[in-house]
């Protein structure tokens, strides 16, 4: 008896056993070859016969080799030129400012819809539109488009001659030279159906946007793995950030010209205008520099003042750290954009164009020194923490021989 009950003990773990080794071997067998190589190239080394896995595995390599490149900057710091970079190259399918239409459908919503509105709330829909946006789903945008789509076409599609995409086939007819203004008049309509097609046609994508205020707005998009998204961060002298406002938002910053042109600061100037600019500066670089696990190998600083003084060495090692190869046309667009001597391709002309050594400063030829020592004061932190110099007298202001940019190196966090 006592031997009978060994036996039927052997033999239930000898059969627990068995089902174990074929659950297992069931299990691997039915598994995604991609889930068991893990990586596209591994998937081609295995003998893929089922149709699903193979179009599985090539979504895969797909979404491992795409790029997807956000460019983060505060108005009026050359976010517009650093954007060209990546639009100039024909792999990449650009986008400029498309967050535009959020901002304005919220904006423009009643007054007692914009009390219930928080800062909160438009994060989120600007994370839910760029997230839609790199996976060339267009057809998100048109909950923002105003007036509505019709039949997926639209009239409003924001500054879309400034995305070389959108000028051309499948979008557009051919355009030569790709020029914004001809664009926007010889296709006045955007089919969004098309614009889906051409951005999955294209390797890459890259967003310019000046509308995210912190890079720890968009941490669920930087640690989303299927984005593969590389997050480049613009910034600038907040002095040059703000003598470039008041003189290209004559309205938003009159009482700033009003300070400027006559020395007298007016009661009722908006400080916040920059400070908050400052604030987000700090908060986003702090942020970079504290080197946290989920901006490894995501996160790259590049000041203006460094772009403008030698953008093909910059723009190289933008590339580089994207992990893109460089472009030849796009070594071209920069000589001819950055050269005084050269003629800029179609309605392109950066301040960069006529001396980029001594443009990136020439803010201190147009901004007061009492507004200039105001914001040292109010933003002295951002100015220390970026290599930027103060000055405490008119001479050493105007002095464009002698930099406040100091020599530092920014390495991307890798």
């Amino acid at each position: 008896m006592e031997c009978s009950w060994k036996v039927v003990v052997l033999l239930v773990f000898a059969s627990l056993g068995i089902q174990y080794t074929a659950i297992k071997s069931l299990r691997t067998a039915f598994k995604s070859p991609c889930q068991v190589m893990g990586a596209e190239s591994r998937c081609l080394q295995r003998d893929v016969r089922d149709n699903a896995s193979r179009l599985l595995c090539e979504d895969l390599g797909q979404q491992e080799s795409r790029k997807h490149i956000i460019l983060l900057a505060t108005t009026r710091s050359g976010s517009s030129f650093l954007g060209q970079i990546f639009n100039q190259n024909p792999d990449i399918f650009y986008l400029y400012e498309p967050l535009y239409h959020v901002q304005r459908a919220f904006t423009n919503s009643s007054a007692r819809m914009q009390k219930q509105i928080d800062r909160r709330s438009l994060l989120g829909a600007y994370r839910d539109l760029l997230h839609n946006l790199y996976n060339c789903d267009f057809y998100f945008l048109e909950n923002y488009l105003r007036p509505a789509p019709k039949d997926h076409e639209t009239t409003s599609f924001f500054r879309r001659g400034a995305s070389n995409a959108l000028c051309l086939p499948p979008v557009c007819e051919q355009l030569h030279p790709i020029e914004e203004h001809l664009c926007a008049k010889k296709c006045r309509t955007v089919n969004l159906t098309l614009v889906s097609k051409s951005c999955h046609q294209y390797k890459h994508m890259a967003i310019k946007t000046v509308r995210i205020p912190e890079i720890n707005d968009i941490r669920t998009l930087v640690e989303d793995p299927r984005l593969n998204l590389k997050v480049i961060h613009l910034v600038r002298d907040p002095r040059g950030i703000l003598a470039s406002r008041i003189n290209t938002f004559t309205d938003l910053y009159r009482a700033w010209k009003i300070w400027n042109s006559s020395g007298r600061k007016p009661h009722h100037v908006d400080l916040s205008q920059i400070t908050t600019t400052c604030t987000d500066l700090i908060n986003s670089v702090e942020t970079g520099f504290s080197r946290p696990s989920w901006l490894k190998g995501k996160y790259m600083l590049v000041r203006y003042e460094d772009l403008a003084r030698d953008p093909i060495r910059k723009a190289k090692e933008m590339y580089e750290f994207v992990g893109l190869g460089w472009k030849n046309n796009v070594q071209k667009w920069i000589e001819q954009n950055t050269n005084g001597n050269g003629v800029p391709l179609g309605n392109f002309k950066f301040t960069t164009s006529r001396n980029a050594a001594e443009t990136a400063e020439n803010w201190r030829l147009h901004l007061c020194l009492d507004i200039v020592l105001a914001l040292q004061n109010m933003c002295n932190v951002t100015l220390s923490l970026l290599g930027y110099q103060s000055v405490d007298s008119t001479p050493q202001l105007k002095n464009l021989s002698h930099t406040l940019v100091e020599p530092r190196i920014f390495l991307p966090f890798t």
